[in-house]
Parts: C-alpha cells; sequence; structure tokens
C-alpha cells in the first residue's frame, strides 16, 4: 500500500489544529513536557493500523487501566493493561473511533480522544506476549538467520554467487586480520573512573571503550558467520576466544552498565547472538560461562529500565535508555529457552518496544535530533532488527514509522548529499551504505528508488546476514518522493527543485516542538540551502563530544546558525533540560505547490521572553530557482537585529545589500529587499582543514515597530529582475516571472 505522506501530514496538522481548541485538559494530558502525550490525539489520521495507544499517568498511581475504544456507531471496546500504553493485536476496521481510559475501579475517565482509520493507515500487527514467546521458542537455534542463510556456498546459483562471494571473501579476510592487529580484551586497559562532570579525558576513555567493544563484538559475529558459511576451523576458534573475552571482563568494571552503557548492552548482545548462531558448536561449560555473563548484564539494564514500572512509558525523551531497549528486546528473544530471566525481559519490553519504537518523532517517521543520528540509528536497527525479525516474524520495516524513516532519509539525505542536516554532526558527510542497507528491507517503491539512486552497497557483515533476494529486490516499480515534504511532529519542511536530479536544490527549514532538548541545537526558524549536493549556507562549527566547550558555546548556539540573533548574538535558550523543550518552534503554515513550496515558522517561544514575535516565512520559487526569505520579529526594548548566514567559503560583500558565495561551480547570491546592511563576523575554531566565513545583516529597532528582514536567495546568481507591489490588499514580491504575496 502506497502511504501518501504529505497528506497524513497536512490531515495531522489541520486536525491537530481545529480540535486542539475544544480539548479540555485532563489527567491523561500532563503539563510537564517531559511526560509522554496522550495519543492517538484528536483527529488524527493513524499511519498505523492498530494505532498504539498512550497517555500519562493517573495521580493516584492505579496497578492498572481500563481504555475504552469505540467505533464510530458501534458498542465500546474495553481492554485492561497494567501501564500506560496500550497496543491492540489485531487491526481495526477503518472509520472514525473516539477513546478514553481510567484507572480500573476508578469513574475518573480521560477526555474523550478522536481518531481515523483509513485506507492511509498500514496494517502493523504484534499478536500477545505468549503468542510470540511460542513461536520463537520453537524455534529453537539459530533463531536470528534467515533460511537462505544456510544454503551451501557450493549450492548458490550463478547470480547469487557473482554477489555475495566477494563480500564473504572480504568478510574471512577481515576476520583474518584482526585475529593479528586485535589486541585481547582487558578492563585494565580502563583506568579512569567516570564520575562527576565529563571531562575530555573521560570523554576519551568512553569513546575508546566503545569502540573496542563494538570492534570486538563485530569480531566475534563475524568469524561465528564466517564458521558457518566456510567450515573452516580457524573460525570457530576465534569466535570462541572472543566470546570468552567479553565473558570475562567484569560486570561492575569499566564496561559495566553504570560505567559504559553502550558497552554492557553490546557485550550481552554479541554474546547472546554468538551462542545462537553456534548453538551445536559451542561445549556446555563455555555456554554456561556466556549465560552468565549475559544474565548478569541484562539483569542490570532491565532493573534500570524497568524501574518505577517502567520509567520510559511515562519519560520517553532518554536516548541511550531507548537504544538500551531494543538490545533487551532482542537479547531477551534469542534467550527464551536458555536463560529463565529472559521471559521477564521479554514481557517487559517487546510489546512496548513494539507500540513507541522511537520518542523522536510521531508515526509519521522523521528524526528530531537530526539526520546524523537518524543515520546512526538506522544503522544499529539493521543490526538488530534483522535478527529480530527472522527470530520473532515481526517485521519492523514494515511499521510505518520505519516506512517514514526511509522517506525522511530521501528528502533530507538524498543522492549525492555531502553534509548531514542540523543537529549534532550535522556537518559530517552520510554513509550511503546505511540507509542502503535500511531501506533495502522496504517493499516501498520509494525506497527501491532511494536504494538504487543511492548506489554502492552496505556493510559487509549485515550484508551477508541479510535475506537473499533483499525485500526490495521484488520492487519493480520504482517511485521517487514528492520534491517537497513536511514532517508535522517533528517541524521539519525540505524543498527540492526536482529531488530525482543530482543538479537539485534543496532547500530545508526547520522550526521544532523539540527545541534544542537533546542533539538538538538552537536553531529554530533556521535553513539550509544546497545545490548540487555543494552546501552553500551551512550550520557551523563541528561536533567534537556533546557538552563539550565548543559545543556549549558555540556549536549548538543560535549564532552559528542561519537564524536571528540580536544584540550581538544573542540567541534563543538553549541552557536547562524540560526548559530546551519548552524554548521551541512550530510549523504553522505549509504549502507544496507545481511552481512553488511555502512554509513559515514561529520561533518565539525558543527566545525565551527576550522576543515577542520571532516568525519567518519561506519560499522556495521553483520557477525562478530562488529562495525568499522574511522575518518579522518584535520585542519591548530596543534591539539591532542579525540575520545570520554561514558559508564553506567566503562571503564576498558587492555591497550594503548583495553578498556572493561561490564553490566548486555552484553559488548564490544573497539579495537584501528591505531593511539590513551586512556585516562580516567572525565565528570559532573550524576543524583543521575546513574553511567556514560568516556573516550578517542587521537592522536596529526602536522597540516600538515590528522589524522585517526580507532577503531572496538567488541560486546561479541569475540576477533576475525583482519588484514590489500591492494585489488584493496584500503584499507582493515578483522575481523574474514568479509572484508571491507576502501576506
Amino acid at each position: 500500500m502506497k502511504f501518501q505522506r504529505r497528506e497524513i501530514g497536512r490531515l495531522l496538522a489541520l486536525s491537530v489544529l481545529l480540535l486542539s481548541m475544544n480539548a479540555r485538559a485532563d489527567w491523561a494530558q500532563s503539563s510537564d513536557v517531559l511526560v509522554v502525550k496522550p495519543g492517538p490525539a484528536n483527529g488524527q489520521v493513524q499511519a498505523q493500523n492498530p494505532p498504539g495507544f498512550t497517555w500519562a499517568r493517573h495521580a493516584a498511581g492505579p496497578a492498572q487501566y481500563e481504555i475504552e475504544i469505540t467505533l464510530q456507531g458501534a458498542a465500546p471496546v474495553s481492554a485492561v493493561v497494567e501501564r500506560n500504553w496500550y497496543l491492540p493485536t489485531t487491526a481495526m476496521a477503518r472509520g472514525n473511533y473516539s477513546w478514553r481510559v481510567r484507572p480500573v475501579g476508578s469513574t475518573d475517565w480521560s477526555a474523550a480522544r478522536t481518531f481515523v482509520i483509513s485506507a492511509l493507515s498500514n496494517v502493523f500487527e504484534v499478536p500477545d506476549n505468549t503468542t510470540l514467546k511460542n513461536r520463537i521458542i520453537a524455534k529453537g537455534h539459530p533463531r536470528s538467520l534467515p533460511p537462505s542463510f544456510f544454503d551451501p556456498m557450493s549450492g548458490w546459483k550463478y547470480v547469487r554467487s557473482t554477489a555475495l562471494v566477494p563480500y564473504v571473501s572480504r568478510m574471512g579476510n577481515e576476520v583474518k586480520a584482526q585475529i593479528l592487529a586485535m589486541p585481547a580484551l582487558s578492563d585494565a586497559r580502563w583506568s579512569l573512573a567516570i564520575a562527576g562532570a565529563m571531562t575530555a579525558a573521560m570523554n576519551a576513555q568512553q569513546t575508546d571503550i566503545r569502540n573496542r567493544i563494538n570492534e570486538a563484538s563485530r569480531q566475534l559475529q563475524a568469524a561465528a558467520v564466517m564458521w558457518h558459511l566456510k567450515k573452516e576451523q580457524l573460525y570457530l576458534n576465534e569466535a570462541l576466544r572472543m566470546g570468552d573475552q567479553f565473558a570475562a571482563l567484569s560486570p561492575t568494571g569499566p564496561t559495566s552498565y553504570a560505567n559504559q552503557d553502550q558497552a554492557t548492552r553490546e557485550i550481552a548482545l554479541g554474546l547472546a547472538k554468538a551462542l545462537d548462531v553456534l548453538a551445536r558448536d559451542i561445549d556446555p561449560v563455555r555456554r554456561a560461562a556466556w549465560l552468565s555473563a549475559i544474565t548478569v548484564r541484562t539483569n542490570e539494564i532491565y532493573a534500570n529500565l524497568a524501574g518505577d514500572n517502567g520509567r520510559l512509558d511515562q519519560f520517553p525523551f532518554d536516548s541511550h535508555a531507548n537504544t538500551s531497549m531494543i538490545f533487551v528486546v532482542l537479547i531477551s528473544s534469542l534467550t527464551l529457552g536458555d536463560i529463565p530471566e529472559a521471559q521477564k525481559w521479554f514481557d517487559f519490553s517487546f510489546r512496548a518496544y513494539a507500540n513507541s519504537p522511537s520518542p523522536w518523532s510521531g508515526p509519521e517517521g522523521g528524526y528530531a535530533n537530526g539526520t546524523a543520528y537518524a543515520e546512526y540509528t538506522a544503522g544499529y536497527l539493521v543490526s538488530l532488527w534483522d535478527p529480530l525479525v527472522q527470530a520473532t516474524g515481526i517485521n519492523f520495516y514494515g511499521k510505518p514509522w520505519a516506512i517514514g524513516l526511509v522517506d525522511f532519509a530521501t528528502e533530507f539525505t538524498p543522492p549525492g548529499a555531502r553534509t548531514h542536516v542540523f543537529g549534532d554532526a550535522s556537518e559530517t558527510r552520510p554513509d550511503a551504505r546505511v540507509f542502503h542497507a535500511f531501506a533495502a528491507r522496504q517493499w516501498s517503491p520509494r525506497a527501491a528508488w532511494y536504494v538504487k539512486n543511492l548506489g554502492g552497497t552496505e556493510d559487509t557483515l549485515s550484508l551477508l546476514q541479510a535475506p537473499y533476494p533483499m525485500p526490495v529486490a521484488s520492487t519493480t516499480y520504482l517511485s521517487p518522493p514528492s520534491n517537497s515534504a513536511y514532517y508535522p511532529s517533528i517541524g521539519w519542511v525540505a524543498m527540492h527543485s526536482d529531488l530525482g536530479s543530482p543538479g537539485r536544490t534543496s532547500a530545508y527549514f526547520k522550526s521544532s516542538p523539540y527545541g534544542s532538548f537533546n542533539h538538538s541545537h538552537g536553531d529554530q526558524n533556521g535553513f539550509l540551502l544546497t545545490v548540487a549536493g555543494q552546501p552553500l549556507l551551512i550550520k557551523s562549527g563541528w561536533y567534537d563530544w556533546y557538552g563539550s566547550p565548543n559545543w556549549l558555546t558555540w556549536y549548538r548556539q543560535t549564532k552559528s546558525q542561519n537564524a536571528i540573533t540580536f544584540d550581538g548574538g544573542k540567541g534563543q535558550l538553549v541552557d536547562g533540560y524540560r526548559e530546551t523543550l519548552q524554548r521551541n518552534g512550530r510549523i504553522t503554515s505549509f504549502s507544496a505547490q507545481p511552481t512553488y513550496d511555502y512554509a513559515q515558522g514561529d520561533a518565539t517561544p525558543s527566545y525565551g521572553g527576550q522576543l515577542s514575535m520571532a516568525k519567518r516565512q519561506l519560499w522556495y520559487l521553483r520557477t525562478a530557482n530562488a529562495v525568499l526569505v522574511r522575518d518579522r520579529l518584535a520585542s519591548s526594548v530596543p534591539r539591532n537585529y542579525e540575520f545570520n548566514l554561514h558559508a564553506p567559503t567566503a562571503i564576498v560583500a558587492e555591497n550594503a545589500s548583495n553578498v556572493k558565495i561561490a564553490i566548486n561551480g555552484q553559488s548564490v547570491c544573497v539579495r537584501s529587499l528591505g531593511a539590513g546592511s551586512w556585516a562580516a563576523r567572525t565565528g570559532a575554531i573550524v576543524k583543521p582543514g575546513v574553511v567556514e566565513d560568516h556573516g550578517a545583516f542587521e537592522q536596529a529597532n526602536d522597540g516600538k515597530s515590528t522589524a522585517e528582514f526580507l532577503l531572496l536567495l538567488d541560486v546561479g546568481c541569475k540576477r533576475p529582475v525583482v519588484s514590489t507591489g500591492f494585489a488584493n490588499g496584500a503584499r507582493t514580491v515578483t522575481v523574474g516571472t514568479q509572484t508571491v504575496a507576502l501576506d
């Protein structure tokens, strides 16, 4: 079924705007921005059928909740649950629904909320835990690999041999090389005690632990895979050696959950995967030692996540904990029948994760933390979901959120993109292998288009463990996504001249309800401009480490974005925790037309009361291949406003109203059509080998009137004739032959 993302986005935005005005406050809607939001929200057409239900916990702390779901014209259907979420096991009939929830034995019903199941709602069904556990245990071991993996290489047909034998050879060579190069794992390697504020030295040790454990886990899994493919004793010996080293690491030492959560979960998972693959080839004593190590480490992760009856149920915005949840899901799925505790791990985690795999967007997909972290997420999901799909029979790649993540990647990291977009690590180059792999496991015509146009392939180890042929291979119809996209839940907009063309112009605009939370930045109402893959207007700076002095003082600040500051670089407030979610932005209007795209953002809350208005309108004029940007700003006191611009090369000032940016055969000329004079700026120290330049159009305001910037980004420096006027009571701007109304 084709998933009409833009139409669902419009329906989501319209229904929320119309119905939220009439919604009354109730206990299911917490005033705390960190608490889970009730959903489905009023009037939303659901991306998924059946939808997942969530609500804030009742103050009485009941042991159970009763949820009542009513199809219009039918009798209510009820269910009783022990946590503040519910995922029905079967798809619902199309129609208009309402739902409400109460503590069992109470009359304190939440407000009724409505939602719609339509032809746009993709079916994604998850059976009950008992059914799933019986299905998994019945598989025995190995349960993490597809049936095609066990086809003898001698029987591979020509096409498969041609495609995969080079990767088998490459994987074998990698394992053999690492036998000689990889030092033995030892707790003694890491001597710093992790405590107090993070320092550069502690960060370096944490990074080294993560990297070493990830390398060792890869070697362990790769050796096990090669043993099954080649049946050479060298590979079995190496798998056993690496597994023994993992099992010998202290669960209370530097790789413990308290010291390095990423390390301890990777150790537990690496051992669980290896035990599953080597089930018939490992002796009982070694098997018991590995299972013991898995149990100790996973029990600690489980205890952390299960605290407060599942802390993520109420407070979902914890990136490391959310990742740990899927690790527990897979570890428990692979060790059911082998570790008694795996039953409780599975019951706690599986359906909770299936209900809500990510807090960083709504069900339409997307990733509020930025495309670099979306890529990192897609990378670990491939390594986790592939065995999970095989073990459980639940195709997580078919979940609408996963389909949406591929569409999101296509729009914001299209083929040929040289940098990521927004948030931490956005200056880095995308690794095409990651989304190639993630998209290759879907049947979507848009995923097939993305895979083909990304080119290349994926990581060797994931490819060898993947089903053959890949799901995407059965998609005979390729279709590029639309030239524009709006993701309501994260407040992102993409506008392209022609997404199918490598020479495309791409403008990206953001005004996000997530504010500067977590890996997001103070860039509400910020934008980026890229032409033919070449960034022209960029986010300045580089990501050394989370919380570093550079990160705090420049990298995530508004002054390093193509956004508005005032009075010498003062910008959006990015300090605090809850506050970063409250000081946010939102897209208040979006329109996609054949000749232009339009979005308006309101970033006023992000300035924390320093400004009384901070609104930006952005038009991508497809006919003129130009971007028109208008800002309206107000404050109760006089301000000197700054429209900041950053470029990966020198910004040449032609006069006070015009600057030019040109690099690698691409260019943009920025013309001020109203108030504001250009002034060069300095930025932070750049990464070695990187060039950046900075400046801003500035204008003073008396605090009694609304300030306005009106800028034209002339892609290719065509120097079109520009005029302003009035039509039907509204101000207009004409660029070449294309006219837009400002109001």
